[in-house]
């Protein structure tokens, strides 16, 4: 289901870091998704998450900024098919460090 799809961002709120130049490389292995991601202001980032029931993702994150920091976070995400059979992710996550704050996201499947 997610194996071998690009996303791009399409919405975040401020502050989060990953942009409209962020790509995310998905793979998976049975109910285990990992992503490389990259691009904006995130220098290189990666993501390892586990499938729920309804295909959601749980996932942990890290990555390193244009400004030399680590930064780390955990993300729920929610699939949307769209008409086209792109996969659309409504993500709800929080920092681990920093100020810790919440945020919400949305990427797509790049065709």
């Amino acid at each position: 289901m997610y194996d071998q799809k690009i996303f791009g961002s399409v919405a975040n709120t401020d502050n989060g870091e990953v942009g409209s130049e962020t790509r995310f490389w998905y793979h998976q292995e049975g109910e285990v998704v990992w992503a490389e991601y990259r691009g904006g202001s995130v220098v290189k980032g990666f993501l390892v998450a586990k499938i729920l029931a309804d295909n959601a993702l749980d996932m942990v994150y890290q990555h390193l900024n244009t400004d030399g920091e680590f930064r780390n976070g955990v993300c729920h995400s929610t699939p949307e098919w769209l008409p086209d059979g792109r996969i659309r992710l409504h993500e709800r996550w929080r920092w681990t460090n920093g100020d810790g704050s919440e945020g919400a996201s949305i990427i797509e499947e790049i065709a």
